[in-house]
């Protein structure tokens, strides 16, 4: 902690740690001292609350223990379970783990009025309910579900009370060794006190203050696609904040992406989301209330730290974001540094392809993170540098043609894009995407060429054009036709390749391999 020399000082907490300053300290001495997790740019969120204000009234639960915090969410029917939690959830601090299993976790025993019914239940995952070991309500416990099964615990007849919301990673983690440690209701705190969402970080700190500066989110396991959708919309580390309703904001940057449905699951708060189907397909939502599941939307994750920062959020701002796991991406990686990342996590990596230590990844299985984890094993496959082509593209002239040509070459989800060579002659080389995007993704003429078209410049054919989507490269300056062998009115130019003899080496059948690189990306290097 960072010595101050003054005698007035002020009480701040910052993302669940408490810290003093001097008074007329600010947002930015709050970040430096505090070293809390930060993106510049983007907006934190300040609650001052009112004393004597709070209400205990609530069905979300945080339960911290040995190995972390997980929290619950009560179901809405009423039940004794439902009561005797209500009533009692303080008595279950301080219990420990009696037993583990691959379906389940107990903490107890403990004494209660628990009137078991006999014979197996089915339970879904992550649930909570009372039980009575062998009938005997003296020998109580608190079970925690981690899969899909069935089995006889002595449980009441409601069965379970509650659903764990957040957290799961910790409930898998748990062993006889741990225990919990408290259990706090979680507090409606908009109605008790001021907020505020800002970007300014000179905002001076008050006494009092709780600052939010980041939001982390735990990723489902049953969602590894979504959540790789998400990894992709929010590369950057900020979730845009494009819209706000009183039950979610929402991030539109990845909006007509399709996304497969796989996690249908209620939409409590702190949910995070995709649409999955119709208008808006391929947005992100995090929910700020409840909601229940629809077929429309499928949960990929969860907020577990910074929920308050995503219910102060307005609409225009950024919020930092950030993950557990971590994104496993090692397109773009060498292969020494893939294996370097890897062996720090504990998987095993198979190299194929160009195995030299400079090899360059274009390729990953399992393509997920999720799938990577649970395999404890990835396959990379890797390729000569010289393969690999740098390019620069020109979003503010072609910004409707990179959609397309992002999402073709799959730039937009990778780091390396593919772009496999149809056919090659002369001067000009022509390439067809793998993943077709024409039928959805509109090309219309934009940023057409006017008098020639130079060396080492994009082409794609606009739909004024029969063979609307195809790709094209000239190794010379042409002033008769595009990149793609088209005129130019049915050529729109997206961007140029930034080492253009490298195209010298390539043939009809073979894959370019992609990856972009930005203006200050070239400065920084020049550096």
């Amino acid at each position: 902690m960072e010595a101050f020399d003054t005698n007035d000082e002020i009480t701040v907490e910052i993302n669940g740690h408490e810290f003093k300053f001097p008074e007329g300290s600010d947002l930015a001495d709050a970040i430096r001292v505090s070293n809390a997790p930060y993106k510049k740019g983007t907006s934190i969120g300040i609650l001052i609350e009112k004393e004597g204000e709070k209400e205990r009234d609530t069905a979300e639960y945080i339960v911290k223990t040995s190995k972390g915090e997980f929290r619950i969410e009560l179901h809405d029917l009423p039940s004794s379970s439902r009561d005797r939690w209500l009533s009692h959830f303080q008595d279950y601090a301080d219990i420990p783990v009696r037993w583990t299993s691959k379906d389940a976790v107990a903490f107890g025993p403990f004494d209660s009025d628990v009137v078991q019914k006999r014979g197996s239940m089915e339970y879904e995952r992550f649930e909570l309910m009372f039980a009575a070991g062998g009938g005997d309500s003296s020998s109580t416990h608190l079970i925690l579900t981690k899969n899909r099964h069935i089995s006889e615990y002595g449980a009441p007849e409601e069965s379970t009370f509650a659903r764990i919301i957040s957290g799961k990673h910790v409930l898998l983690d748990l062993d006889p060794s741990d225990r919990i440690l408290s259990i706090e209701p979680m507090v409606e705190w908009e109605q008790i006190g001021e907020h505020i969402s800002t970007d300014d970080i000179g905002t001076k700190l008050k006494d009092g203050s709780k600052i939010f500066t980041c939001v982390i989110i735990e990723i489902d396991p049953a969602a590894p696609e979504g959540a790789e959708h998400f990894f992709a919309v929010t590369r950057d580390g900020t979730f845009n904040v494009d819209f706000v309703s009183n039950s979610f904001i929402s991030d539109h940057r990845f909006q007509g992406e399709l996304v497969r449905y796989e996690n249908f699951e209620a939409r409590s708060t702190g949910s995070v989301f995709v649409r999955t189907v119709g208008y808006g397909a391929g947005k992100l939502f995090i929910s700020t209330d409840g909601r229940t599941s629809t077929i429309m939307h499928s949960v990929i994750g969860h907020v577990i730290q910074g929920i308050e920062l995503v219910k102060m959020a307005e609409s225009g701002q950024k919020i930092m974001v950030d993950f557990v796991p971590d994104p496993i991406m090692l397109l773009g990686m060498s292969n020494v540094e893939a294996e370097q990342e890897m062996n720090s996590l504990g998987i095993e990596i198979v190299k194929e392809g160009y195995t030299e230590d400079d090899g360059f990844i274009v390729q990953q299985i399992p393509e997920t993170t999720i799938g990577i984890l649970g395999e404890a094993k990835v396959t990379v496959k890797g390729v000569d540098p010289d393969h690999l082509v740098d390019i620069e593209l020109y979003d503010e002239l072609a910004p409707k043609t990179l959609d397309f040509f992002r999402h073709a070459t799959q730039l937009q989800y990778k780091p390396v894009g593919v772009l496999p060579v149809l056919m090659t002659y002369e001067n000009t080389y022509i390439f067809k995407a793998e993943k077709e995007a024409e039928k959805y993704k509109e090309i219309f003429p934009e940023n057409s060429p006017q008098n020639k078209v130079s060396s080492g410049e994009i082409g794609v054919t606009n739909q004024a054009a029969k063979r609307a989507g195809m790709v094209g490269v000239k190794s010379s300056d042409d002033d008769l036709f595009g990149p793609t062998g088209e005129r130019f009115n049915s050529t729109n130019i997206v961007g140029k390749i930034l080492d253009i003899d490298k195209l010298d080496r390539l043939k009809d059948g073979d894959v370019m391999y992609i990856i972009e690189r930005k203006k200050e990306d070239q400065y920084n290097a020049r550096q």
